[in-house]
């Protein structure tokens, strides 16, 4: 697959092509898949929630029309549908530089769209085309969307298993003396295995089981977040988003990409299925009264629409 690349050293984000080396199941809906790549240890470890990209091979034609280059993206979507290799975005789980190696978690639904079609049946030596932060660039890459206060009393993190990957490495990043909860909402309770502990959180996961998504998340987050913030008596008037028309995505940030606000009794990182986290985004901010410079809120994805990209 290895082709001459025509991308600048200064870009912000670069492609790799990539062959699986290792597939590992880490719980009942996860597994772990480990790339290896000539150009990974130009791979950026920014850590946190940082997003990716995975272009997926196309069925008899793989990944040969995936333009390469700085201008891929204006290249790819100039492609005929037939040669538009699907994409799709990702938490990068790990990356080991001096290895040219990356992890990323991609959690098993079914064969219900090219990513998950792909993960059921990959096996090592399968490639693909990963996006990813390059090392070589000095400015604000972008994609990550975790950014508290520089002084926060409490860190709320709550999301669907879309979400897991990030709640796991911002459990991994958080200081020891970090306090809050993280509350996932997964289809298998045995899917905890995929979350590391943190002794200052309180990592809660709660199986969907036959429930529709965010029945479980939703009530869970309201209880929790009794103690960890204190009653606000401002009622305020937020923004109303239509998921199906608007991009749910607000990550409160200054012009650098820092923290919006020095300090705030609680920040709160909302992931998951757009409707679930509209309606937590609206408990929070306009019935709790927080700062909302102080939530940041994801639409990972919406019931019933495929990711567009």
């Amino acid at each position: 697959m290895t082709r001459l690349s025509t991308q600048t050293a200064t870009a912000p984000f670069r492609l790799h092509e990539v062959t699986l080396v290792r597939r590992r199941p880490i719980s009942p809906s996860f597994v772990r898949f480990t790339f290896s790549g000539p150009e990974l240890d130009q791979f950026a470890d920014k850590g946190l929630d940082q997003r990716i990209k995975l272009i997926f091979p196309l069925d008899g034609v793989g990944l040969a029309a995936v333009p390469m280059g700085d201008d891929w993206y204006a290249r790819w979507r100039e492609l005929p549908d037939e040669l538009r290799n699907p994409i799709r975005t990702y938490t990068v789980r790990a990356v080991r530089r001096e290895q040219r190696e990356i992890d990323v978690d991609i959690v098993l639904h079914g064969l219900t769209g090219p990513a998950s079609r792909w993960a059921s049946s990959a096996e090592p030596g399968d490639s693909l085309v990963i996006l990813g932060p390059n090392a070589a660039y000095e400015g604000f890459h972008g994609g990550v969307d975790f950014l508290p206060p520089r002084r926060s009393g409490r860190v709320l993190l709550a999301g669907d298993e879309t979400a897991l990957p990030a709640i796991a490495n911002i459990l991994e990043a958080l200081p020891a003396d970090a306090r809050g909860c993280a509350l996932v909402e997964v289809p298998h309770p045995d899917d905890v295995a995929a979350l590391p502990v943190h002794p200052g959180f309180d990592v809660v996961v709660v199986p969907r089981g036959s429930g529709t998504h965010g029945e479980a998340l939703s009530p869970l987050v309201r209880e929790k977040v009794d103690g960890l913030l204190e009653a606000l008596d401002s009622e305020l008037e937020i923004d109303d988003v239509d998921v199906d028309a608007g991009l749910l995505w607000e990550v409160p940030s200054d012009d650098a990409g820092h923290a919006a606000l020095d300090e705030a009794p609680l920040y709160a990182w909302l992931a998951g299925e757009a409707s679930v986290i509209k309606a937590l985004r609206r408990h929070l901010v306009a019935e709790r009264g927080m700062d909302r410079k102080a939530v940041a809120f994801m639409g990972y994805w919406r019931l019933g629409r495929s990711e567009q990209n």
